[in-house]
């Protein structure tokens, strides 16, 4: 039943389960003394909230989960301390598909050794049951070809999406880099 995590965790503690307990949030530089921890597990405590810094310190972290909670995004920040982390429970949270799940999307397209699964909208109704990555590309198709500044003809395709491979045959490839030099005289 514990509410927070606790300050007395031994520092050179590798393996922390604090799963089914009642910890909602997670403040700042909640783990900052354990920086030898390995695998952090907060799976079903109805957490909805995590600070940007609440990770700060756990460089070594190598598999957190999360699963089970009541999480619907990641503030910009919340993962960056997590240089080796190699797994991320995602699964069983009310994810959210609006334009705050961008960074949780992003980092992981940019962290590509990362394994990770449930990443899932569950809101809102529309996007019920869409992979985070089919919002996300949806999201830029909405907007005008020409205004993109990086079309998302760049993303990882989802291995299911046969709907996204033949959008994407269909659009043009436009040139990428050029110079246009307009002489006045």
């Amino acid at each position: 039943d514990l509410k927070k995590v606790p300050g007395n965790v031994p520092p050179d503690i590798v393996k922390l389960d604090l799963s089914n307990n009642k910890i909602r949030q997670l403040r700042a530089k909640e783990f900052e003394d354990v920086s030898e921890l390995k695998i952090l597990n907060l799976n079903s405590n109805g957490l909805a909230y995590i600070d940007p810094a609440a990770f700060s310190g756990l460089s070594n972290l190598e598999e957190l989960d999360l699963s089970n909670n009541s999480l619907k995004n990641f503030d910009y920040g919340v993962l960056e301390d997590l240089y080796f982390l190699k797994i991320l429970w995602l699964r069983e949270n009310p994810w959210r598909c609006d334009y705050n799940i961008h960074y949780l999307f992003y980092w992981l397209k940019h962290h590509y050794n990362v394994h990770y699964n449930g990443l899932e909208c569950k809101m809102p109704e529309e996007y019920k049951g869409w992979s985070v990555g089919k919002y996300v590309r949806s999201y830029y198709e909405e907007c005008p070809k020409d205004k993109l500044p990086i079309y998302p003809e760049n993303f990882d395709l989802d291995k299911d999406d046969e709907e996204w491979e033949r959008h994407k045959e269909s659009v043009q490839t436009v040139k990428k880099h050029g110079v246009i030099v307009t002489v006045i005289g």
